[in-house]
């Protein structure tokens, strides 16, 4: 397989489908859960068209079984992954790098990771473009991003926000206000 031939599979969770690609550099693509495999395969093939059919090597077959734990409700690290994303921006390629810097469990915000860029207010647009356009939600935690005020903000994976705070409520993130610790009584 050369550099820029790729290969994808479809895969099982127990939340949905999910879909990877590779290339001999690296994962391309991942598609996080949607209801049928049949859709999952038609969104990897959108992103990766000349991508084929194949049987995952170890470090990918290592990925797949990490992403299931993940949405098994395991704790997961995938900081180490190799990505390739050959042809991205170079500025969303620093916003990624700041992205994955975010653990499991942890939240942030666009505008943090602006600042943690050392770019003005006006780049929080930018930071929410690259979330948008991530290849490889879960591995670049973009789930973890936040809007101003820790509100949930937009997600385009299956699901849309639902998702995101599903994905976050697997790593013990509660973004709605706690239950009153005392109900009114009621005469």
């Amino acid at each position: 397989m050369d550099r820029n031939t790729q290969r994808y599979t479809v895969f099982e969770t127990a939340l949905g489908f999910c879909g990877i690609a590779w290339s001999e550099a690296g994962i391309t693509s991942l598609r996080l859960p949607d209801k049928t495999a049949e859709a999952t395969e038609r969104a990897v093939r959108r992103r990766a068209p000349d991508a084929e059919p194949g049987t995952p090597p170890p470090m990918v077959a290592d990925v797949v079984v990490a992403v299931k734990r993940y949405f098994a409700g395991a704790v997961t690290d995938f900081a180490d992954v190799t990505l390739d994303l050959d042809g991205q921006d170079a500025f969303f390629a620093q916003i990624y790098a700041a992205a994955r810097r975010v653990g499991w469990g942890h939240t942030t915000t666009y505008g943090a990771l602006t600042k943690e860029l050392g770019a003005g207010p006006e780049v929080a647009r930018d930071v929410g473009q690259a979330m948008a356009h991530n290849p490889v939600p879960l591995i670049i935690p973009c789930h973890r991003v936040l809007a101003a005020g820790g509100k949930i903000g937009g997600f385009s994976a299956p699901g849309g926000a639902a998702t995101k705070m599903k994905m976050l409520e697997l790593e013990g993130v509660h973004l709605a206000p706690p239950p009153p610790a005392q109900r009114a009584f009621d005469f």
